[in-house]
């Protein structure tokens, strides 16, 4: 009687953690601050292009530009909420979208370069 008391509590002791642990898994992850990690995403530069050249992103997330180009770009938003320095091969530049919208941008030194950032 004892050893099949002992396998019921193994068994559900078990089935618990096992439980707890796919429960756990489904949850989004929160960083120190008790707030969901923020989630970035990457623009490259290159062949005189934004790519991709539309992207859609979740309040709250940062965008980082890179140019991969040997010719300096810059990212500046049509709206005039953002604008970055020239950057040279390398160089980055992120921006965090704090409302929802379409976020038209360009190249400053090369107007015909442009790009959407989608905000939902």
């Amino acid at each position: 009687m004892k050893s099949k008391n002992l396998y019921l509590a193994t068994f559900t002791t078990t089935a618990v953690i096992a439980i707890v642990l796919l429960l756990a898994a489904g949850l989004p992850a929160e960083s120190a601050s008790g707030q969901p990690p923020t989630t970035t995403t990457e623009i490259k530069i290159d062949n005189f292009s934004f790519g991709p050249q539309t992207v859609t992103v979740p309040v709250g997330a940062t965008v980082t530009w890179i140019n991969h180009d040997d010719i300096p770009h810059t990212s500046a938003s049509t709206e005039g909420l953002f604008k970055s320095k020239a950057m040279d091969t390398e160089d980055k530049f992120s921006y965090t979208f704090t409302k929802a919208g379409t976020y038209s941008y360009y190249c400053t030194i090369h107007p015909k370069m442009t790009g959407t950032v989608l905000v939902k």
